[in-house]
């Protein structure tokens, strides 16, 4: 994958999460129900949401971060000992930092 098929793969899911983040943040504005239950079961439903959106939002600042070094020429490089992070690894980690060695 050339870095420019990177970079909009990355901007792709950014857009993505942007939109999720969106929908849950629009979803827990929604008033509770007057029944007594249904708040219950609101209520846990809000959680979960919760801790998807604040996954989601880590998930946005490490691929924010990816495209900053993508502008910064430092993608995929391992910030740890400075050899290339392998396609393989940023096929599965497209933010990926460090190498897979210095991951493990």
């Amino acid at each position: 994958m050339t870095l420019e098929e990177r970079k909009k793969q990355i901007e792709d899911r950014v857009a993505e999460l942007t939109a999720n983040l969106q929908k849950i943040e629009d979803d827990l504005d929604q008033p509770l129900p007057a029944h007594l239950e249904d708040q219950a079961i609101d209520l846990e439903d809000d959680e979960v949401l919760e801790r998807l959106g604040r996954t989601q939002q880590q998930e946005l600042r490490l691929l924010n971060d990816a495209l900053k070094r993508i502008a910064d020429g430092t993608y995929g490089v391992c910030a740890k000992c400075g050899d290339d992070i392998s396609q393989a690894r940023l096929d599965a980690v497209p933010y990926a930092m460090i190498c897979r060695d210095c991951a493990a």
